[in-house]
């Protein structure tokens, strides 16, 4: 049997706002924008090449916004993700990387899967992790 994690519903505190983070500075593709009157409405939002998508909006989730959550975003080269966020208008932390003595800048040099990562958060405080994943396979691909 096989679980498919398609959607992970996100706590916000505009919708409005929201949705054009997503939309218009992350690039994530609007897949549905369904209101049924004042008390509902769900927008949901995919990353590009994505599987999984992100919902939003009102009547959908309880709790409130104290506690963010934490979601990773999967890319085969993290500099050109990274770039790509920061020229639509996303504050992306500096790219770093795991060594034996902890944290250092930059990728990882050697490109090692699950290794170097890059952080951004939403307007409501909910924090993405970029992860480079496939970097030597992307590679290899293209020659």
């Amino acid at each position: 049997m096989d679980f498919e994690l398609q959607l992970v519903l996100l706590r916000v505190s505009d919708v409005d706002r929201a949705r054009a983070f997503y939309t218009e500075k992350a690039g994530f593709s609007l897949d549905a924008d369904v209101s049924r009157g004042d008390d509902f409405r769900f927008v949901q939002c995919t990353p590009p090449g994505s599987a999984c998508s992100v919902a939003f909006g009102v009547g959908l989730t309880e709790g409130d916004l104290g506690n963010p959550l934490e979601m990773y975003l999967v890319v085969a080269d993290i500099e050109v993700a990274r770039d790509e966020l920061v020229g639509r208008g996303v504050e992306v932390s500096e790219i770093q990387h795991m060594t034996p003595r902890g944290w250092a800048p930059g990728a990882d040099p050697q490109h090692a899967d699950y290794n170097s990562f890059a952080f951004f958060r939403d307007p409501d405080g909910n924090r993405w992790v970029l992860q480079e994943v496939g970097h030597s396979r992307r590679e290899r691909s293209a020659v």
